[in-house]
Formats: C-alpha cells, structure tokens, sequence
C-alpha cells in the first residue's frame, strides 16, 4: 500500500519510523499511550462518540504490516516489538470504545440453533438508515463513486481479516469458516476473488483500483470498520468476535447487494460492474446459513465460554456500519461529500 498522509502526532511518528533504518521504534509507546489516555479520558467526560483520525490511521498502518505492507516500510517492521507494543496500546483504547458503545442482547442457550436464532435476531434489527436503499433509489453518479472509495479500504483485501481465525478454529467451526473463505476466494479461481470482483467494479465506474490507494480519502469511520476486522482477527483471544462479526456480515449481506446491484444498474452500468454484488446475492444467502450454526454455533458448542464474544463482535459490526452509514448519508443528504478529502471524486 502507499505510504498514507499523517493525520496528527503519532501517525506523522509512526510513518517516519517506518521509512527509517529497521532498528527499534522506542519513541512510539510513550505517545501511543498517550493517545490512548485521552481516548479513555473521552469516553469518561462526553456522552458523543467519534473516531480519532490519528488513532485510527495509526492502527490502519500498524495493522497493515500484517497485510501487503507499507511502500518504503521493511518487512523486518511488522513484528518490532515496539510497534506491537503501541499496537496493544491503541487497540485497548479501541476495544474500550466499542464495549462503550456496544449493548449485548440476551444471550441465547450455548447450542447452535440457539446461537443462530439470536444473531438473525440482531443482525435483523432496525439499525437506522439503509445505505442499500439510498444507493438503489438515489444515488448519483459522484456518490456511487464515493460509495466504492468508502468500500474499497476493506473489500480490496476482502476477506482476508477473517481468514486469520482459521488457525485459530477446530473441527466444525474450521470447516465452516473454510467453506465460507473458499467462496471469498473464487473458489480457486483467480477472477472470481471478491477483491478482483470488486476491482472489476471500480475500474468500470472510472476509478482506481489500486489496493490502499483511496486511504488518504476516508475518514476516521471508514478506518475504523476496517480496523476492527484486523483487531478482531489478529488476536487469538477475540476468535470468539471474528467469528460474530463474519456471521454478522454474512447474515446481513444478500439482500442489500441486490439493491446495491439495482442502483448501479439503474445508473446504466454493465453487468460486469454489477458482478460483485450479484455474486453475494445467492452466495450470501448459503453463507448466512453455514456462519449461523456452524461457524458460529460449532465455536459455541465447542467452546461456551466464547458465547458473548460472538455476539459482541456481530453487535459491534452492526454498530460501526451503522455509523458509517450514517456519516456517510449525513453527508449526501446535506449535498457534500462523504469523504475525509473530496479529491478522489474528481481525479
């Protein structure tokens, strides 16, 4: 990925430490906790809740040493113990963010049918505005192209956030989250990945496709959706939120891509533009299925003690697209753009 645009102190530091001689980056804890503190220190004093640009652009980038990496940043940096060291300290702040902000539903039995019923139950909540709705009625031509800038920082990787919790995973739960990933990949066919789908869709609105390359555009939210898949996946304690957060995605992604598919159709664009949402209308409709009660109910079965970590991952993915969505219509209906720099619209 490109080398990003620093959004204040400690993602301007991190960035000059990774152009740098691979030594050490022992400047970065002292400020990254101390960014942390006032994350925590927000939480304690206002009722708003709001993503920090430097806080998120830093995890962005520390997270994206365990993707494709950095131009300019050596490979040796992504396991610096320093750089893990401020990793930790950001996420906590994160993760305190979310628990915040997150309300768990009633937990249901630890079975797999009983998990599944509760995560269509919140996955089928009334979250607030549609953005599939938006995009199928309304959208214009600069939103759309808006719409696939917002998206592009997570689905030109997807769905490689969630593959890190197959290791993590056995029996049931493993076959089923490989099941699921195998469809994400094309199925061994190169073309029909997702990301080169969704690659496919932004070339042919005239965008483009570069991994990474809209990074400086977005704004904190729209980190902050991607960085929670790479907080979630990287840590072996929080398998329990991946899991809920893919069944999550799944549950809730069939009938939006049909609308999705239906406004770029009704902008006049190709089947081959509309080809990644078509490709999650049935495919997602299996999927929802098989994270329910096998990926998701075969972890619980297995592994009870996880329950509410499932179910605070898929409420928390609830939650952040929630909000991203309502930055992001916010902006549209107040005719202004959605995002961080209005230039890529124009490029």
């Amino acid at each position: 990925m490109k080398q990003p645009q620093p959004r204040g102190p400690v993602s301007s530091l991190l960035l000059d430490i990774l152009t740098g001689p691979e030594q050490s980056g022992p400047e970065l804890p002292a400020p990254a906790a101390a960014l942390a503190g006032a994350v925590r220190d927000a939480l304690a004093t206002t009722s708003d809740f709001a993503f920090d640009e430097d806080l998120q652009l830093t995890l962005f980038c520390l997270f994206e040493l365990h993707y494709s990496g950095i131009d300019g940043a050596s490979d040796d940096w992504e396991w610096n113990p320093d750089l893990i060291a401020a990793r930790r300290l950001l996420e906590h702040a994160y993760e305190a963010q979310l628990h915040s902000a997150v309300t768990l539903p009633e937990l249901p039995a630890p079975t797999s049918a009983g998990v599944a019923a509760g995560l269509f139950e919140l996955t089928g909540a009334d979250g607030g505005p549609s953005m599939s709705k938006y995009v199928a009625k309304q959208a214009t031509e600069e939103q759309i192209r808006e719409f696939l800038i917002q998206k592009s920082i997570y689905t030109l990787k997807e769905a490689d956030p969630h593959t890190w919790a197959i290791p993590r995973l056995t029996g049931r739960a493993k076959a089923a989250m490989v099941e699921i990933q195998a469809d994400e990949y094309g199925g061994g066919a190169p073309d029909r990945m997702h990301s080169a789908l969704f690659a496919q869709s932004m070339r042919g609105v005239g965008l483009d496709d570069g991994y990474g390359h809209y990074v400086d555009d977005v704004p904190a939210i729209t980190l902050a959706s991607s960085n929670l898949m790479s907080m979630f996946g990287l840590n072996r304690r929080l398998r329990g939120a991946i899991v809920g957060h893919l069944a999550s995605y799944e549950m809730t992604s069939s009938l939006a891509n049909r609308m999705y598919a239906r406004g770029f159709r009704r902008l006049g664009y190709n089947d081959a533009v509309a080809a990644y949402f078509d490709e999650h209308v049935e495919a997602d409709a299996v999927h929802e299925q098989i994270a329910g009660r096998d990926l998701a109910g075969g972890l619980v079965e297995a592994e009870p003690e996880l329950l509410a970590d499932v179910f605070f991952g898929a409420a928390a993915a609830v939650v952040v697209d929630t909000w991203m969505t309502a930055h992001i219509l916010d902006a549209w209906n107040a005719d202004a753009s959605s995002l961080y720099s209005a230039a890529a619209v124009s490029a």
